[in-house]
């Protein structure tokens, strides 16, 4: 599985961020497809996660949750992360992550570590 992030730049504080995930090789419906992100000097830090096949969705917290969406497009062989009020604390390097044989999204998509796939990483800066 290959994952490439696309979609990040500058965004003003307030708006509408939006990242995209091309997936490309074999993927299954068991797979859980992530958002992280990385911030300059700290841990990669979850942000939602979504099961491929169900659609199921799991969120960092609810500041994220109730201005978030993950998403996916099985047709397509895209997952996308649109985020709303963007805050300047969002600025970061976003990467799509995924990890296989899952049968539902839980609380240990957060770990970093559970993940075997990863994207290059996309940038996006949130300017106040």
């Amino acid at each position: 599985v290959q994952l490439q992030a696309s979609g990040g730049g500058l965004v003003q504080a307030g708006g509408s961020l939006r990242v995209s995930c091309t997936v490309s090789g074999s993927i299954f419906s068991n797979y859980i497809m992530a958002w992280f992100r990385q911030a300059p000097g700290k841990e990669r830090e979850f942000v939602a996660s979504i099961h491929w096949g169900g659609g199921d969705r799991y969120y960092r917290d609810d500041s994220v949750r109730t201005r978030s969406t993950i998403s996916r497009d099985t047709a397509k062989n895209m997952v996308y992360l649109q985020m709303n009020s963007a805050k300047p604390e969002d600025t970061a390097i976003y990467y799509c992550a995924a990890r296989k044989d899952r049968t539902r999204v839980t609380s240990t998509d957060s770990v970093t570590q559970n993940y075997s796939y990863w994207g290059q990483g996309t940038q996006v800066t949130v300017s106040s």
